[in-house]
């Protein structure tokens, strides 16, 4: 199982849930009130590692699941099955699956859609919801892969090149450890975004970023290891079909609600790329996240945010629980 040595209190299960079956990680008295925390690409449960310890001493049972096609949790071979009704689904599920009817739901990157979908959708459910670096947007007019094609006609968007099955797959697993440390320092607070030049349609992702060699005090080597280690034997297929399911889950979706009315937090980095493209969503994110107690940019960090700044993130994450009651 995905233990780490430097965390022997956070424990590993596989645990059946939505026809499939998730690993999650623990910590805290199994009879506390559930968190659950999502995260993103490219990572695993490991990413919250740091929020394990302070949420359970706060009096919670922590869980992070590795998301479906990561980690030790299953990988449908359906490019179709990581549209995030599905996704929802595994986590509204695993919650009924660890004996509770109610959750209060983290994410990150491609968890933070998902943890405010869980909170849109099932309200009955997640009783709070708190997501670091993507805000809220309300489904979109048109088809967002349609979008982003006109929107970047004749450039590179990595969201876009992750499209064709095989391609981004074979960048990232021909040296894992360069790719993940590329991309990692790419979105990381530490990079110079003025050095990036514009690319192509016909440009792939990888070459022309910086290689670091050695990541930022947030992202040791040991923990990087970890990284390298869980997307050796996993692979990037099941992670980047999140991205191929955009469009499939804006049609399975027009029925659902536009608000969300459960106490809410939000935190980002003030250099995270996300809020660069989506300052608009940031501004708007009231007039749908109607009881939004927490709203804040942390200075100087990037993308990476429980792991670039875990004692900020803590510290907003427990004055916000504190409140909840």
């Amino acid at each position: 199982m995905t233990t780490s040595n430097a965390f022997p209190q956070i424990t590993n299960r596989r645990i059946a849930t939505n026809g499939i079956e998730l690993n999650i990680a623990e910590q805290g008295d199994p009879n506390a009130p559930l968190i659950v925390m999502l995260h993103g690409f490219p990572e695993s449960w490991f990413s919250w590692r740091h929020q394990f310890a302070p949420l359970a001493a706060a009096g919670y049972h922590v869980v992070a699941p590795d998301m479906r096609g990561y980690g030790d949790s299953d990988k449908p071979a359906d490019i179709g099955a990581y549209n995030q009704i599905e996704v929802v689904n595994d986590i509204k599920e695993l919650v009924a699956a660890l004996g509770y009817e109610t959750a209060i739901v983290l994410g990150h990157d491609w968890g933070g859609p998902t943890a405010w979908s869980c909170a849109l959708w099932h309200p009955e459910i997640f009783s709070a919801v708190g997501v670091l670096s993507v805000p809220f947007s309300p489904r979109s007019p048109i088809p967002p892969l349609d979008a982003m094609k006109a929107f970047f006609a004749g450039k590179f968007f990595y969201q876009l090149y992750f499209q064709t099955p095989g391609v981004a797959e074979a960048e990232f697993e021909k040296d894992i450890r360069t790719a993940l440390r590329k991309f990692y320092h790419l979105a990381s607070g530490e990079m110079d975004v003025n050095i990036l030049g514009e690319k192509s349609e016909h440009d792939d992702l990888l070459t022309s970023l910086i290689d670091p060699e050695r990541m930022g005090p947030w992202l040791s080597d040991t923990d990087l290891d970890f990284y390298v280690n869980e997307f050796t034997r996993s692979g990037f297929f099941g992670p980047l079909n999140y991205y191929r399911n955009h469009n499939e889950t804006w049609g399975l979706s027009a029925d659902k609600p536009t608000e969300i009315h459960q106490p809410a937090l939000f935190v980002a980095g003030e250099r995270d790329g996300v809020i660069a493209m989506a300052g608009p969503a940031l501004e708007n994110m009231p007039n749908f996240v109607r009881d939004l107690r927490t709203n804040v940019l942390i200075p100087k960090i990037g993308h990476w945010t429980q792991q670039e700044a875990p004692e900020a993130v803590n510290g907003y994450l427990l004055n916000w629980l504190a409140e909840l009651d």
